[in-house]
């Protein structure tokens, strides 16, 4: 007899189509059969040891994050519930050309700094691994949810060349060639880049392109966070595309958002450009989280020849006043290449994060100055993170609607008062932008955070209800599902998702997180 039948669902299959009810039968991990209502009249149903009555619940495949910064807390925090409670099954981490491999002694110290605000430092982690590979075994030993890891290219540049603003020399390019190989080799799923993170940023188009090659040649994706979301917006993009194009890789568009004051009402320009390069054949899919602000850390708004040499050198830097003085005209004055291009609007930041418990008052507080930007740099060794209100919210609408649009929270989950999004992006995707506001269908929703990214990764057996597939599985209520966590209370968890289960096994059970560590590292196949 099977291990579990799924009773009376609406079930959304994620391709799409129309909901349909069934009783879905689950065994050995695997969806081994559907039997839907009009199939069944007049026979027998399916019995199982356990049944879930899913009377007035919709079933869907398991949301898919392709944005997420859960490369510590996978480790950190066997309970998850940041992600697991959302319906989040699977997530994709080593994001923005910033992770904890490749790597050697030297850099993982370095990339442990630059990205505390991120990830925090990790005193509680063993960094027993140096490579993908071995950290992808680190993973496979049992993590709340399933990860798949893009290798940051950022990380490998600092691993072959360092913080240095320069091109990288032959025999420099010949040894990230060969780390991105490895990196494929050992199954990421594809290459990263933070393009206003230094020291990703100080790469050339043509040093990216050799990279992204290497890439293509494993059937991976380069998925970038372009040179600017503010000022030059499209032009970045554009970048993007062609630099793709000349790759012959395939393209996914992090965090796609429109940002700032120069790009309110721009969405449809972006648009247009995507669906000009997707009528020539190019391969582009990008990601959204449904909210208008976004989050980083506070060192990441600093000009890049401000961080060119590492995190002593910014606080070196910070300290000196003269110094100090030219980075604040940078912001304020010219614009920094750290905030998009954009002059500094410091009422914008808010700082949504620190290490000293000293300066707690701070966070949930809006800058009012360089002064105060600069002492909390200084004080918490660039480990703020901040919250910055620069978004549009008709731009966020029209890009979700996008036929390649897929969902991803960006979620980072350090600080005391962190973004919602990483408690709350998809239930507010199926709540308020499917149900409240008719954005997009519920048929539709689903297919972009379960299929959508599914074939973007290109995995055989998940993002379906469907025979034969992994049941990885999410049971709501679309008519309550909804994101707890707002700006006020950033951790509080979702509303109407009872029931989440990672290959057959109920890491959600009654609106409760069980024990259940069935999550492992989802490596490239060809």
């Amino acid at each position: 007899m099977e291990e579990l039948v799924i009773r009376d669902a609406d079930v959304v299959d994620g391709s799409g189509g129309p909901s349909y009810r069934a009783d879905v039968v689950v065994d050995g991990g695997r969806i081994v059969s559907i039997v839907q209502e009009a199939a069944a009249a007049g026979c027998q149903r399916p019995k199982a040891r356990r049944e879930v009555d899913a009377e007035g619940l919709t079933l869907s495949p398991g949301f898919i994050d392709m944005h997420a910064h859960s490369d510590l807390a996978l480790l950190r925090d066997p309970d998850h519930s940041a992600k697991a409670a959302q319906g989040v099954t699977l997530e994709v981490i080593g994001q923005d050309g910033l992770s904890y491999a490749p790597v050697d002694d030297r850099t993982l110290a370095e990339v442990r700094r630059a990205i505390t605000g991120w990830n925090g430092y990790g005193d509680d982690i063993d960094f027993d691994w140096r490579s993908v590979g071995e950290y992808l075994d680190r993973l496979d030993q049992g993590i709340a949810v399933n990860a798949a890891y893009l290798i940051p290219q950022g990380t490998v540049r600092m691993l072959a060349v360092g913080w240095e603003d320069r091109e990288a020399t032959p025999q420099e390019l010949d040894r990230m060639r060969q780390l991105v190989a490895e990196g494929m080799e050992q199954g990421a799923v594809g290459m990263s880049s933070g393009l206003t993170y230094t020291p990703g940023m100080y790469a050339k188009d043509a040093e990216l392109t050799e990279l992204c090659r290497v890439v293509a040649s494993y059937g991976g994706y380069y998925c970038p966070h372009h040179r600017s979301y503010g000022a030059g917006a499209l032009e970045a993009y554009a970048e993007m595309v062609e630099l793709s194009r000349e790759a012959g890789c395939s393209l996914h568009l992090a965090h796609a958002t429109m940002n700032f004051g120069v790009n309110e009402g721009r969405a449809p320009e972006l648009l247009s450009l995507l669906d000009e390069a997707l009528a020539t054949g190019a391969d582009i899919s990008l990601d959204t989280y449904p909210y208008t602000p976004g989050c980083t850390t506070l060192v990441a708004m600093l000009p890049s020849w401000a961080s060119e040499g590492g995190p002593e050198e910014i606080l070196r830097r910070l300290a000196d006043d003269g110094t100090a003085d030219r980075i604040r005209h940078h912001l304020e004055v010219i614009g920094s290449d750290g905030c998009h291009g954009v002059p500094m609007e410091w009422d914008t930041i808010e700082i949504s994060g620190v290490t000293d418990p000293a300066l707690a008052g701070y966070v949930g507080r809006r800058l009012d100055s360089w002064t105060t930007a600069r002492h909390l740099l200084l004080a918490d060794r660039l480990a703020p993170s901040i919250l910055q209100h620069v978004g549009h919210e008709e731009n966020v609408r029209q890009i979700m609607r996008h036929r390649v649009h897929t969902g991803g929270s960006d979620g980072i989950l350090q600080g005391a008062k962190p973004h919602p999004r990483a408690y709350g992006t998809f239930p507010e995707y199926l709540g308020r932008y499917t149900r409240e506001l008719g954005v997009l269908s519920l048929e539709e929703c689903v297919a972009h955070l379960t299929s959508r990214p599914a074939a973007r990764l290109r995995l055989p057996d998940r993002g379906l209800v469907k025979e034969g597939y992994r049941a990885d599985l999410v049971l709501f209520n679309p008519q309550t599902v909804a994101a707890g966590s707002t700006f006020e209370e950033p951790r509080k968890p979702p509303t109407g998702i009872p029931h989440v289960l990672i290959d057959g096994r109920f890491v959600v059970e009654n609106g409760r997180r069980t024990n259940e560590l069935p999550g492992r590292s989802i490596r490239r196949t060809r």
